[in-house]
């Protein structure tokens, strides 16, 4: 259904339901929402993170461990490989104990992993490591999502999403530059050290911090049984596949700038140690900036119009078509340009994730965090594609050029299927 339809109109306060629409006590100016905010926020920006981690270490590692680029590109992928299985039995978990249990034992175990990695000593401790990574990191975003929909009403929802997101591309913005002196001046595995200590550290935080709303709703909400049948329903509609497909096609282009970026620049690009950490960093602040705006924009276009199909689904389709634009830093030589490029792409890929907004839109009430699994094991599929594409393509052509083709064509597809495929941006209801 094309993405101006103005089928789901409703007046602004009024479109979609969730916990916090329901509760009196969750007012605009809580304290207490925007301290938990702030929580998921830190741990989104750790989450990214260790999984940035390991590409601004490749190039050593690699020499180290003795990989080719082929294999790199398998080991790159492993992490998404466990992400992606551990999708649906993080949502079911995330629905049965609860959001406080769950984010606290996945940040305890993902921080574990990647101190783990710091110690590998050959591909199969990294890949036994990576893959413990991917299982622990899997309930990160369905709780984010579900935190979003349990404390903050439909009119707030795209800020807050934003709010979190954003800490995707911080984390690397501010620790980037260091990561890389780091790995020059004392080696690469002591970047795991520090960002699995901190990870741990925040785990206890989050322990002692965090609190459900004490309501009759919420209550109803995390204590609910999820059935087969519940399941498959949702697993027929075509908001949940639409935004997938979406999700999947810009999630690559973030995996990309996660994974292979800076093996580009050092080898492509001939940019080495700081100079390369802050080249690397630029492109992360614009996608930030990115985040930012869409969640700022995608508010207003509600409260303006309230029409969810065009405040939720507009700043998406911009973005993908924006990411398409990574294919131009073929044609240029100069860094300054081909940063610019880069930064450009990765602003509008930033705008994709407003899709986690989307999600908590059109999820069954009963089954957000099953939804927001689903969404995400999509989506993290271009996690385990993408870099083995690219390790092969580098492998067989010894270049860039067709990887980031290939990053542009996928942005494409993603577009298309918000626009043609989706449909309405409205609550799914099951039987």
């Amino acid at each position: 259904m094309p993405i101006l339809s103005e089928t789901t109109k409703a007046p602004a306060a009024e479109v979609t339901a969730s916990v916090a629409d329901d509760l009196d006590t969750l007012s605009t100016g809580s304290r207490t929402r925007f301290r938990v905010l702030a929580l998921i926020s830190v741990g989104t920006m750790i989450n990214y993170l260790d999984r940035a981690v390991l590409g601004i270490a490749a190039p050593s590692l690699t020499v180290d461990l003795h990989l080719s680029p082929a294999v790199l590109g398998i080991v790159f992928s492993a992490f998404s490989w466990a992400y992606v299985s551990a999708q649906l039995p993080g949502g079911w978990l995330l629905d049965r104990v609860g959001t406080r249990l769950t984010y606290f034992l996945a940040i305890f175990f993902w921080s574990l992993f990647t101190l783990g990695q710091g110690l590998a000593i050959g591909i199969k401790t990294l890949l036994g490591c990576l893959l413990g990574l991917g299982i622990s990191e899997a309930p990160c975003f369905p709780t984010n999502s579900r935190v979003v929909a349990t404390w903050f009403p439909g009119r707030e929802r795209a800020k807050a999403t934003a709010a979190y997101t954003v800490g995707e591309y911080l984390g690397f913005v501010c620790l980037g530059p260091l990561l890389f002196m780091v790995s020059r001046q004392f080696g690469w595995r002591w970047m795991f050290y520090s960002i699995g200590t901190v990870g741990l550290i925040f785990s206890g935080v989050w322990w002692r911090l965090y609190r459900e709303p004490e309501t009759s709703v919420k209550k109803d909400v995390a204590t609910h049984r999820v059935t087969w049948a519940q399941i498959r329903q949702l697993l027929q509609k075509r908001q949940v596949w639409g935004a997938s497909i979406g999700q999947f096609a810009g999630n690559s282009t973030l995996v990309f700038f996660l994974t292979w970026f800076p093996t580009y620049l050092q080898k492509e690009r001939h940019l080495v140690g700081v100079r390369a950490g802050f080249s690397a960093s630029v492109p992360f602040i614009a996608a930030a900036c990115g985040v930012l705006l869409a969640g700022w924009a995608s508010d207003a276009i509600l409260r303006r119009t309230g029409s969810c199909n065009l405040a939720r689904k507009l700043p998406i389709v911009l973005g993908l078509l924006g990411a398409s634009t990574i294919v131009l830093a073929n044609y240029v030589a100069g860094s300054v340009a081909m940063i610019g490029i880069f930064s450009f792409a990765f602003f509008c890929q930033g705008m994709v994730g407003l899709g986690w907004t989307l999600i908590s839109e059109i999820a069954p009430r009963e089954l957000i965090g099953i939804t927001g699994g689903v969404f995400n094991l999509a989506s993290n599929l271009g996690g385990v594609i993408t870099p083995i594409v690219i390790g092969a393509i580098i492998a067989a052509t010894g270049s860039f050029y067709y990887a980031l083709s290939f990053i542009a064509a996928l942005a494409l597809l993603g577009a298309f299927s918000y626009i043609f495929f989706m449909g309405n941006v409205e609550r799914i209801t099951l039987r």
